[in-house]
């Protein structure tokens, strides 16, 4: 048996909200999301991914492995169901919850994340994995690592201290856990499952992300029924940090609207 991945939590009362975080996140990654949505009501929680923070890794590294080791959470948390929040590789563990169990998740909301990770064809993924790790391979911290990549992954609308918080976040990564993420999300495929999500979806993209583009998100909510996809400018990869008020607005502004009638 796994150990339950460890977490941060404030508030309480109102509907449980679970946060994911990407490759380069922690639980920190969603720090203002915690504050806003504890704030508003709602029992906030933001995991560390298994590998991240005081979480221990899991072997082997993979979305089905993930995905059990959020399961376990959501169950240790002792609610019916929980609203999913996933961001870059947190949406993709948040689709694979779904596609396995579905009636653990009240609401989705997806944001800068995919279906699919970039094109089957094996090179263009080698040349994904290689360009991330060939620092590390260099000599180079996680730390040198974020200092370079964050600011490639933020739009120019992006706040000046939330991309200080995404690059503090990715510098605490340990690198063997960050390897074994790339090679996992390399791997991921559910597009046969966006007909299938049946609760209410938010899926938000950046007009600069150039990870998860405006159109793939846009093409994605086009598939999942009922959905709602809203794009935000001036922002790119890191939505949450580049612009914690307006996406934090937009977050409870999809939480507050009336839910479907249950069947």
């Amino acid at each position: 048996m796994t150990s339950t991945p460890a977490f941060t939590s404030l508030g309480g009362g109102g509907p449980t909200v679970l946060m994911l975080h990407g490759i380069g996140g922690g639980h920190l990654a969603f720090a203002p999301q915690v504050e806003s949505l504890a704030s508003a009501g709602y029992r906030a929680v933001a995991w560390d991914m298994p590998g991240y923070g005081h979480s221990a890794p899991i072997e082997p590294y993979t979305f089905k492995g993930l995905a059990q080791s959020c399961v376990q959470l959501i169950e240790s948390l002792k609610v019916d169901n929980v609203i999913l929040v996933g961001h870059s590789m947190g949406g993709m563990v948040a689709q694979e919850v779904v596609a396995r169990r579905p009636e653990l998740v009240s609401r989705l909301v997806l944001c800068g994340t995919s279906p699919a990770f970039g094109k089957p064809d094996g090179d263009w993924q080698r040349e994904f994995i290689a360009q991330r790790t060939a620092p590390l391979d260099a000599g180079q911290s996680m730390a040198e690592l974020a200092e370079t990549l964050v600011p490639r992954m933020v739009g120019p609308g992006s706040l000046p201290e939330g991309v200080r918080l995404a690059t503090h976040c990715m510098g605490l990564v340990p690198a063997a856990t960050y390897r074994r993420a790339l090679e996992c999300i390399v791997t991921f495929d559910r597009r046969d499952n966006l007909g299938n999500i049946h609760v209410p979806t938010l899926l938000l993209a950046g007009e600069h992300d150039r990870n998860a583009p405006p159109s793939v998100m846009k093409k994605m909510a086009q598939a999942i029924a009922g959905s709602t996809f809203l794009e935000m400018k001036g922002i790119g990869h890191l939505q949450n940090l580049e612009a914690p008020e307006e996406f934090d607005a937009l977050l409870l502004n999809f939480l507050a609207l009336p839910g479907p009638l249950l069947h």
